[in-house]
C-alpha cells in the first residue's frame, strides 16, 4: 500500500470528483472476479471509484484496506459508500527493434513552363493571367434593364432566349 502526500491526495480527490463508480462490490463481498475487475480498471484508468453496497462502515474500511494490500494501490478517499483508489500507471517497456530503412520517394518531375504565355514566362508572383470577359458575353448573361425577379426566386428568361423556352409557372387559386 502506497502512502500519499496531502497535496497529491487533494489533487486526486479533485480529479475523481466527476468520475462514476466502475466496480460495485455487492452482497458476496470481495470475490476473486471482483478483485480482478478492480485490477483491470486500475491498470486502464489509474484512478477509479468503487461502490460498496454495505451499510457497515467498519466493513467498508476493512474492504478498502484489503483491496489496497492485495492490489498495491493507495486509498484516496472513503466517502460514504464510495471508495476512491489510485495506483500509479506503469510505463510500458519499449524494446528498441532495428528499423528497416525507409524507402525514398521518387523525385517529383519539374513543373511545366507556362506555354500559354508569350516567351513561357509566368506573370507576377507566378500566377496565371485571368481571362477577361468581353462586353458581349457580359451583356448576354446579364438580366435585361428593368427586369424584376419574381417571388420564389425564379428569374425572367435570359436575354436572347425565346419566351417559350423559359420555364413557366402555373397560377394557383
Amino acid at each position: 500500500m502506497e502512502t500519499l502526500t496531502p497535496a497529491l491526495r487533494r489533487e486526486l480527490r479533485a480529479r475523481a470528483h466527476h468520475l462514476h463508480p466502475v466496480v460495485a462490490i455487492g452482497q458476496h463481498g470481495l470475490t476473486p472476479p471482483v478483485l480482478h475487475e478492480i485490477d483491470v480498471a486500475l491498470t486502464a484508468h489509474e484512478l477509479i471509484k468503487l461502490r460498496v453496497f454495505s451499510d457497515d462502515r467498519s466493513e467498508r474500511e476493512t474492504l478498502l484496506g484489503r483491496i489496497c494490500d492485495e492490489l498495491s494501490c493507495a486509498p484516496v478517499q472513503h466517502l460514504g459508500k464510495l471508495l476512491v483508489l489510485w495506483r500509479k500507471r506503469e510505463e510500458p517497456k519499449v524494446v528498441d527493434a532495428p528499423r528497416a530503412p525507409r524507402a525514398r520517394r521518387p523525385a517529383k518531375p519539374p513543373k511545366p513552363q507556362h506555354k500559354h504565355l508569350p516567351e513561357g514566362r509566368p506573370t507576377a508572383k507566378g500566377r496565371r493571367p485571368r481571362a477577361i470577359a468581353s462586353a458581349a458575353s457580359i451583356a448576354s448573361t446579364a438580366p435585361a434593364a428593368g427586369a424584376r425577379r419574381r417571388r420564389g426566386g425564379a428569374a425572367e428568361a435570359p436575354v436572347g432566349v425565346p419566351r417559350a423556352a423559359a420555364p413557366r409557372r402555373r397560377r394557383t387559386r
